[in-house]
């Protein structure tokens, strides 16, 4: 069926392709939005809500995507009015969707190395104080949104203090992370995809495995191993250390998100995370 309703991701869609088709796919998020051209190909068209996030994407699209050629969607069109991207649609399934155990998700997790590996070692840039003490004031500002909402113990907030001190004092290499990288942004299929660029920034390097290691890994080991082999190279002690105190970032905006959108799953996953550190 041809649509005609008012829908800006629509809008750009026929400004760019033509005639254009919706596709219905449960599976995506309610911003996205599957369609096909005349010739039967398929697009993603993503409208934000804040323009921040937009222009945060977008950019991330035009400086960093050619790091990530043949397993990230290319951009085909944007309107800033709107805020709205069009991209290619990728073949596969979601990764998060694949059962658990079995070898497409260990697969998934080897070939997430990989293409991490190629897009943080065609960015790199070795150690600096700078990222440490960004970090460190980051996390002091999300302990200061958890002692408002009064989240913490008195013990918990010395030992996120704490790590924020570490956090302040240590030199690491940065590189251009994507900083959601886990399942739910995995495409598999006969190739392997990321989507989802909206948090992409140079950050440290070692960050980008936070999620990974605090919502993946603990209960997965062997996939934290296929992923390893995959990124080429596995974290040395003070890489180990580090990704720790990435840990209480993890837990304290896990605790405050939950808090502030009543979600109790990511509650308790920020508890989890604060318990094994502490």
């Amino acid at each position: 069926m041809i649509t005609s309703f008012d829908d800006p991701r629509v809008e750009l869609a026929q400004s760019l392709l033509g005639e254009v088709r919706v596709l219905p796919d449960p599976s995506l998020p309610h911003r996205l939005l599957r369609l096909s051209d005349t010739d039967g190909h398929e697009f993603v068209a993503k409208q934000h809500s804040a323009r921040d996030r937009y222009f945060h994407e977008l950019h991330a699209y035009e400086a960093w995507g050619a790091h990530l050629k043949g397993h990230a969607p290319d951009l085909v069109g944007r309107r800033d009015s709107t805020y709205t991207l069009l991209l290619t649609a990728v073949p596969g399934v979601r990764v998060d969707t694949v059962s658990p155990g079995s070898p497409e998700e260990e697969r998934s997790h080897y070939e997430a190395g990989r293409v991490l590996g190629k897009l943080h070692h065609a960015t790199s840039v070795r150690r600096s104080g700078a990222v440490g003490t960004e970090l460190s004031q980051r996390l002091r500002d999300w302990i200061a949104r958890a002692d408002q909402a009064a989240l913490l113990s008195e013990a918990e907030r010395d030992h996120l203090s704490h790590s924020a001190a570490v956090l302040a004092n240590t030199r690491m290499d940065s590189a251009v992370c994507h900083l959601d990288y886990q399942p739910r942004n995995w495409i598999l299929g006969a190739s392997f995809w990321v989507c989802d660029f909206e948090h992409m920034r140079r950050d440290a390097r070692v960050r980008d495995f936070t999620r990974l290691e605090f919502r993946r890994w603990q209960a997965a080991p062997h996939l934290r191993t296929a992923f390893f082999a995959g990124y080429g190279a596995r974290l040395n002690e003070s890489e180990q250390r580090l990704l720790e105190s990435f840990g209480a970032v993890e837990a304290v905006t896990a605790l405050v998100r939950g808090h502030e959108k009543g979600d109790l799953a990511l509650s308790a996953h920020g508890r989890t995370v604060l318990s094994r550190l502490a």
